[in-house]
């Protein structure tokens, strides 16, 4: 149900999907026989299930309706008169008004419990059973972002009338707080993809909350204040809480429902308990001084109560009001009604006269106490906190101290008190009467200054300060307690009394503990936690990390200095001075009774296990001659790897547990499996080796072997061929059968890596030489390249001895052969065969400094065209079609710098120097240029990887942001890109117009006309659209 303003209009919510307005007015004057006029204006049917919410906007132009059929309607009303009548078959009235459904909203996977529209109508929020959040865009209508902040359904939603907030609440027992700047006509949920960030959640007053309520409505005051929820508990008493804006805490609960309440509503107006004649001292009006907010509550127990912030008891108590639970409350925009909805189906009007529940002021006090939040000053981005509510209090408490003083002066008064006594006036926003410690004034200089007091008609008079010695400190709250601690009397084993000592905590001053911090982004210490849902698109690593102390977790814990433990009473030093006396160190064992001797072992005797891995490799003479010397796998007894169901092999199995695979070895299809000899050869000669024994399973049957003179360090595979590389630097190929389809391939030092792909194969050397070959053609598309431009060669090749420079962390094919390595310090590479170098794609320097990076987003990460026919019949050739060819790529390699930059601490320098940039003049615009420099590098390694669908999006991407930015340069240059080559001067071309033919008729399937797999007018169309 809703009511809004100015038109006088009522929404009823029917179970079989109708909606239905209401007039007012005719509501107001059905006891008046001489008044008669249409009671239902319109009715509505688009939904197919149960309504269960309906809300008007703020600026009265659209109504939205959500059901249980997980869609959410938007109704206009055409100012046109109604095209249809009556439905037939019914006794209805005709319609009145043409109301006339504007957009159908999908985006829940479950039934709509509520929503709202911000204070300026720019957002409609919808809330569901299915745990979602879903924000819409008030002016299009375009999902702007879908929050998964709560574990449980979300049954109630209210906004914050100063538009900064907006809460949500939900069945896991939270209340949770989101932030947001009010969005632009014109934004996309791209655009708003560090908008509607979680504030606070808050879970004290519904601990054990039931979960026996259809909703959980709440409420935000008009004054911006409090938040009303509803279904709170206070001990075992079902309550209503009033939660305290900006510190977030609730200290006030309403008690008096029997059972559960369901729904609150603050009326729109505030109130003043005087009326509006008389005048108060300070020349104001009386009822502008003492305001005070009234809201309603009612729940399960069928009644309905209201309360204001002047009365610690509820002002009226209706019980029994339905035959069922009250589902929903909405007030009249002057305050004066109250409408009740049941959920058995009864429609209630409570009407109420001037004085009842205080006299209405207008909205213009809405408007002065909201402008403290900021209400109106759009783009500002005022931050709320505890800090600047103490700072309101403090200056507030300062005014009114001036004010009084000035008054008692006047008075001839001159010991007038700086309290707020001396007023009269008690504390006007004290909830349910519970009272609170009034802030202190601040107090003056010593000498005598000179105010002007506006309220009072400008008068102009001297304030002389209280003297020093007269203000006392506020006392402590906690020395009492203190005092205490420091008198506690124990008893000790022999019943002697004794002071237990107090201990001095080192969290004021002290060192601060070594151990990791639970967070990676810096943030200020809040006892309410909080959570950033939306993607991060600059890194925040402004703390360094400071990991364990020397010797680790056992020396943070016991401590680097030990005294030697007491064995066999005190004879444990007089046996460490007596081992160390001829010289001779003792050796000591470190334990948590202290230091101990260390024991001797037992001598080894009888079989032993074979261990993971038998020796190092035989390393090859030209690793000592070699600029790059890379780790080279050790030589282990048994080696395995699988096919998974898209026939690609899988991660390579760690040797410590044969059976290590993601299925028990029965059940995995193929199995490609290499066993090294462990023990001596059968002919008991040193200088003779049994050989290696390759054995391909299907199904637990072997499907055929083969045995290799030399010991293999890898194996790789696919549903092409096998591959097993040797000690020595051999390479065996196999087809599926077992035929060998190649001699071995000698390579000039050990395989490091070692991965397949269709019919291409990679081989990384221990030198940094990279390999690829195409089985199928027998060809390589360019000769062995090295990795020593990736690894930094040139910085590291100038020290005098061989140092750690960047490592190798992993390296992969796509489907057309493109190396791709990623590394530790967060880069990732891919090699242009048609350039013959390196190409990075990906770096830290995207992730701090762009507001694209967004290593989570499902768009760009799962990003896959439609397999065509072409796809489908590379599919059974075993080859990937053209459409996803590289999907994928660019997204995996931004994780990867994610993980290393984020994870791994690896990006604090760079944070440091992007903040002191940023600070600093002529870099103003460092953010967008970097944003736009990285979208510029995506589109370039997608076209460097062939991966079409990426190469769209980030085209559309750039085209959108450098339209916005006004860059008419890059827009031309873009274009001109995009066109090509529309007219060559060539004889083809002469021939073709003699004939008759223009160049505009030429097959858009042309290699000039193609871009990246995508028709060069296809390309142009969107940008077109997108920049228009």
């Amino acid at each position: 149900m809703s009511h809004q303003m100015p038109v006088d209009w009522l929404l009823q919510l029917e179970a079989h999907g109708h909606l239905r307005i209401w007039s007012t007015e005719a509501i107001y004057n059905a006891g008046d026989p001489e008044k008669s006029g249409p009671r239902q204006l319109a009715s509505m049917n688009n939904h197919s299930g149960t309504i269960h919410t309906v809300r008007f906007s703020a600026n009265n132009k659209y109504l939205a309706s959500g059901a249980d059929d997980k869609i959410v309607c938007v109704y206009a009303l055409d100012p046109g008169p109604p095209s249809h009548a009556s439905t037939f078959g019914t006794n209805e009235s005709p319609p009145v008004e043409n109301w006339r459904l504007f957009r159908r909203l999908i985006g829940h996977d479950n039934d709509v419990q509520d929503l709202g529209w911000s204070a300026d109508s720019s957002i409609l929020v919808s809330v569901g059973l299915d745990s979602k959040v879903v924000v819409w865009s008030g002016h299009t209508f375009e999902k702007l972002k879908t929050l998964t902040s709560h574990q449980s359904h979300v049954k109630g939603l209210t906004f914050d009338p100063a538009n900064k907030y907006f809460a949500t609440a939900s069945d896991d027992r939270s209340i949770k707080i989101f932030r947001f700047t009010p969005p632009s006509p014109n934004s996309s949920a791209h655009d708003q993809a560090n908008n509607f960030v979680m504030e606070t959640s808050i879970n004290d007053p519904f601990g054990t909350s039931p979960l026996t309520t259809y909703f959980r409505r709440c409420s935000w005051s008009p004054d911006g204040n409090h938040i009303a929820a509803a279904n709170a508990v206070n001990g075992p008493v079902s309550s209503v809480a009033i939660i305290n804006r900006g510190t977030w805490d609730s200290e006030i609960t309403l008690i008096g429902h029997e059972a559960p309440v369901e729904v609150c509503a603050f009326s729109p107006k505030l109130f003043s308990k005087d009326p509006p004649g008389e005048v108060h001292p300070n020349g104001k009006g009386a009822h502008l001084v003492n305001l005070v907010t009234v809201i309603a509550c009612a729940g399960q127990d069928k009644a309905l109560t209201i309360w204001n912030t002047s009365h610690s008891r509820p002002l009226a108590v209706i019980q029994d009001l339905a035959a069922k639970s009250i589902s929903d409350l909405a007030w009249s925009p002057d305050s004066k009604s109250l409408f009740v909805t049941s959920l058995d189906g009864t429609i209630l009007a409570a009407v109420f006269e001037d004085g009842d529940l205080g006299y209405a002021v207008g909205l213009e006090e809405n408007e002065k106490a909201l402008a403290k939040f900021g209400a109106g000053r759009r783009g500002i981005g005022m931050v709320e906190g505890p800090e600047g509510f103490l700072l309101e209090e403090q200056n507030r408490a300062s005014e009114i101290g001036r004010a009084e003083g000035r008054m008692g002066e006047l008075m001839g008064d001159p010991s007038t008190s700086t309290g707020r006594e001396a007023n009269g006036a008690g504390s006007s926003n004290q909830l349910n009467g519970t009272g609170g410690s009034d802030p202190v004034a601040t107090p003056l200089p010593a000498e005598p200054r000179t105010h002007l007091n506006g309220q009072n008609g400008g008068h102009i008079s001297q304030i002389q300060a209280p003297p020093r010695e007269q203000q006392k400190p506020p006392p402590d709250q906690h020395a009492a307690k203190l005092e205490r601690l420091k008198q506690r009397v124990t008893y000790t084993k022999d019943g002697k009394k004794r002071i237990a000592p107090l201990l001095v905590s080192g969290s004021a001053g002290g060192t601060q503990s070594s151990l990791p911090r639970a967070q990676l982004v810096a943030g200020t210490a809040s006892n309410n936690a909080t959570r950033n849902d939306a993607p991060q698109s600059v890194l925040d690593l402004s703390k360094p990390f400071d990991g364990l102390p020397q010797g680790g977790l056992a020396s943070l814990l016991l401590g680097n200095r030990r005294r030697p433990a007491i064995i066999d009473g005190d004879g444990a030093e007089k046996r460490l001075a007596a081992t160390s006396r001829d010289g001779a160190t003792p050796l000591m064992v470190q334990d948590v009774d202290g230091l101990t001797p260390a024991q001797a072992s037992p001598p080894v005797s009888g079989v032993q296990l074979t261990p993971d891995f038998i020796r190092p490799a035989v390393v090859n003479p030209v690793l000592s001659v070699s600029q790059i010397r890379m780790g080279v796998p050790k030589l282990r007894t048994h080696i395995s790897r699988s096919l998974d169901g898209s026939g690609n092999i899988s991660p390579l199995n760690d040797g410590l547990a044969p059976n290590n695979l993601s299925r028990p070895m029965g059940e995995v299809d193929v199995i490609i499996e290499a066993r090294n000899p462990s023990g001596p050869a059968a002919t008991g000669r040193m200088s003779d080796r049994d050989p290696a024994r390759i054995t391909v399973t299907k199904r637990g049957q072997t499907m055929w072997h083969d045995f290799l003179p030399k010991s293999v360090l890898l194996v790789t595979g696919n549903q092409n061929f096998w591959a097993a590389a040797c000690e020595d630097g051999s390479i065996y190929v196999w087809t599926q059968a077992g035929r060998r389809a190649f001699n071995p391939l000698v390579i000039e030092a050990q395989p490091v890596l070692f991965e397949s792909r269709g019919w291409w194969l990679l081989c990384v050397t221990a030198v940094g030489m990279c390999y690829v070959w195409n089985l199928k053609t027998r060809s390589s598309p360019h000769p062995p390249i090295s990795l020593a431009p990736v690894l930094d060669i040139a910085v590291h090749s100038l020290q005098a001895q061989p140092t750690p420079g960047p490592a190798v962390t992993s390296a992969h094919l796509n489907s057309e052969g493109h190396i791709i390595v990623t590394l530790n310090n967060g880069e990732g590479y891919t090699y242009s065969p048609s350039m013959y170098v390196w190409q990075r794609l990906s770096e830290p320097w995207w992730a701090i400094g762009s507001q694209y990076w967004n290593s989570t987003d499902s768009s760009v990460g799962k990003v896959q065209l439609p397999a065509g026919e072409d796809d489908v019949r590379a599919g059974r050739d075993g080859e990937v079609g053209w459409a996803n060819v590289s999907a994928g790529i660019i997204p995996h390699l931004e994780r990867c710098t994610s993980s290393e930059v984020l994870l791994r601490g690896r990006g604090y320098q760079l944070q440091r120097l992007i903040n002191s940039l940023l600070s600093r003049e002529g870099f103003e615009g460092f953010e967008t240029s970097v944003s736009i420099a990285h979208l510029e590098n995506r589109m370039a390694a997608a076209m460097e990887l062939g991966a079409k669908a990426e190469f769209q999006l980030y085209l559309y991407m750039y085209a959108k942001r450098i339209g916005a930015e006004g860059l008419r340069g890059k827009v031309d240059d873009l274009l001109r890109t995009l066109i090509g080559p529309i007219f060559e001067e060539d004889d083809d071309a002469r021939g073709q117009i003699a004939e008759g033919r223009s160049i505009g008729d030429q097959n858009d399937n042309d290699e000039e006309n193609l871009l990246c797999g995508w028709s060069r007018r296809e390309l142009i169309k969107g940008v077109i659209l997108i920049l228009g």
